[in-house]
């Protein structure tokens, strides 16, 4: 059964949630403390295209010593490039880490394929709004929660 985590900007805290997927896909491919598994594979949902051509550029500068190896679904080799951000739910052969950037109030139909499903929610009323409503159908289908907020 997937696993979702809820990860909530504090208030008063700086940023949105396209700088808290940077950080989550951060920590997610730095895997293992010891290193003794390789990081899971990353597709990140983000159905608008303008808004996943954005979260592609601030991969690549978020952090000057950070080095996230992604691309965009259909411009990039998924077979060697282990976070991918996609607009739909391509390339089907992801099953580790979905995290979900739709402002969508449903939750992506093909999120139980995925081992964890990661929810970033920022401070825009819309997408906390959307984000309540997602959690309360995951909790509803009697998926495992955690709700974690971020500084």
């Amino acid at each position: 059964m997937t696993r979702i985590d809820f990860y909530v900007l504090k208030d008063g805290s700086r940023g949105n949630r396209f700088g808290l997927c940077c950080r989550l896909v951060e920590r997610i491919y730095r895997g293992t403390p010891d290193g003794t598994k390789p990081p899971p594979r990353v597709l990140i949902h983000c159905p608008e295209v303008q808004q996943a051509r954005h979260l592609d550029r601030l991969l690549w500068s978020y952090r000057d010593d950070s080095f996230l190896p992604h691309g965009l679904v259909g411009e990039t080799d998924p077979t060697l490039t282990p976070i991918l951000i996609s607009i739909n739910d391509q390339p089907e052969t992801e099953d580790q880490v979905l995290i979900n950037l739709s402002s969508s109030a449903e939750a992506p139909p093909f999120f139980s394929r995925f081992e964890r499903l990661c929810e970033p929610l920022d401070h825009a009323p819309e997408i906390r709004q959307a984000g309540r409503k997602r959690y309360l159908y995951y909790r509803d289908c009697g998926y495992p929660l955690a709700h974690h907020q971020v500084g």
